[in-house]
């Protein structure tokens, strides 16, 4: 203080500072004011009681919640994991001041745990550690309404229905309420019908379709006062175009190259090791999508394509198989019998189009019906003892010919008729490897309209 006349004197001979610019708000008074002002609010505060003048009348509390994030949706645990932004507010009668005779302060922001708070808590919450809001400021007015934004990562609960993955629509509530106080100590509102959406992140799986909020007051069995809440309904949408492209498809490609086992030759030797094949890589994605969903009771439409599609292709093998031992049957088997030569040579074969080398589907009906009329007559024609009579009755002396000997005719008997039954033998293989080649064409045209109808059938349930 004494050398408080000499700083003018040593100024003087300096230049005078620039004017500073210092906006009205953030004047050195109005610090002061302030200061003074948190010192006579909290002079006799308390924030361990409910802030109402009337103890008998409930304190309105305003909730408004507004979906910044979905982190991550956990079918298998069905856990939902979102940012939050938490808006409360509420009147605190105890906390109010005249703005004037504080140099017109009119809002304070000091630290939200200085201030009563609503203990108001995410009721289906699934985090292991419980953890609550981002201890942030209150924005504190003269009139005593307070308004606290507090940022949230939650965790809650959420029931999941995968009946039509990867096609599916979930609905993840989120309930809001205080934990101690009942319905006639808080009254506990939303703020708006739905919640906010303006600054959403949009997310690669799921779309989402809205967020309405409702008000319940519920009475719970371990107490007898009134309990209210405000439910934010989250409807999601999934994002179906990964799953197509990745689930989906390779099951359909796959799917149709069963069929296709039916028409590789079964001389191969591939017809049945493709089949093994496909239905091993069908099991393989039946396991991915067994490992991301939920063990419930729901089969998720997927998962219903690759069983169906699993069942078929198992049919289809041992139809195989079954084919396969026809095609091969042996010099000893029996003949074709009536009924099946009828119906698969000659209508299934004309339908299926199957015919021999140098038949084609128009001409193989009348090359059938010339073979039906000679049957076995030709072969029977070219009997010696037939020969052997027109010889003698052309004229041949029995003396000179060589061909009546006795010793000839039975060799040549003998040739003949092993000629004859050669032929028997071919013919009845040869009809045995065509019946299985018509059911082979037969059940290629039935499993490939199956698959068809299949991933029609999906396809328009998904819709």
């Amino acid at each position: 203080l004494g050398r408080g006349p000499a700083a003018p004197l040593g100024l003087a001979a300096a230049a005078p500072p620039a004017p500073v610019w210092v906006p009205a708000g953030c004047q050195g008074a109005q610090g002061r004011f302030a200061y003074k002002l948190l010192h006579d609010l909290f002079a006799n505060y308390s924030s361990a009681l409910r802030p109402v003048e009337d103890t008998d009348r409930a304190l309105n509390v305003t909730l408004q919640v507004t979906l910044s994030q979905i982190i991550d949706m956990d079918e298998r645990n069905q856990v939902l994991t979102s940012y939050l932004w938490v808006r409360q507010a509420w009147l605190d009668a105890h906390l109010t001041w005249d703005k004037d005779a504080y140099d017109g302060i009119d809002s304070i922001r000091i630290p939200s745990s200085y201030v009563w708070r609503p203990d108001i808590i995410l009721y289906n919450n699934a985090d292991d550690r419980f953890g609550g809001s981002m201890e942030t400021n209150v924005v504190l007015r003269s009139d005593g309404h307070i308004m606290w934004d507090s940022p949230a990562i939650t965790k809650s609960s959420c029931k999941v229905d995968v009946s039509y993955f990867p096609f599916d629509g979930q609905r993840c509530r989120l309930t809001f309420g205080s934990w101690t106080y009942n319905g006639n100590q808080i009254d506990l509102r939303n703020w708006l019908d739905t919640g906010d959406l303006t600054d959403f992140v949009e997310n690669v799986e799921w779309e989402v379709l809205g967020m309405p909020a409702t008000r319940n007051v519920i009475t719970y069995g371990c107490c007898s006062e009134p309990y209210p809440d405000v439910t934010y309904t989250l409807l999601l949408r999934r994002r179906a175009s990964f799953y197509i492209f990745n689930l989906l498809l390779p099951c359909i490609m796959v799917s149709f190259l069963a069929p296709l086992g039916f028409y590789l030759p079964a001389d191969s030797g591939e017809k049945v090791s493709l089949g093994v094949t496909v239905l091993l890589a069908l099991t393989v994605f039946q396991l991915l999508v067994a490992e991301s969903m939920p063990p419930s009771e729901s089969v998720p439409l997927i998962g219903k394509y690759y069983i169906a599609t699993m069942t078929m292709i198992t049919a289809s093998t041992a139809l195989t198989i079954f084919i396969m031992n026809i095609h091969h049957c042996g010099p000893g088997a029996r003949p074709v019998p009536p009924w099946a030569r009828w119906l698969i040579l000659h209508h299934m074969a004309r339908l299926c189009c199957v015919y021999e080398v140098g038949e084609s589907c128009k001409s193989s009906r009348r090359v059938l019906g010339r073979r039906a009329g000679r049957g076995e007559a030709g072969g029977l024609r070219e009997n010696p003892g037939e020969v052997g009579a027109g010889a003698e009755a052309g004229g041949c002396p029995r003396d000179r010919c060589l061909c009546h000997h006795d010793g000839l005719l039975r060799n040549v008997s003998y040739i003949a008729g092993c000629f004859r039954r050669h032929r028997a033998t071919q013919r009845r293989t040869g009809e045995w490897k065509k019946v299985a080649k018509v059911m082979d064409r037969f059940f290629m045209w039935v499993f490939f309209l199956m698959v068809f109808l299949m991933s029609v059938l999906v396809l328009g349930k998904a819709a």
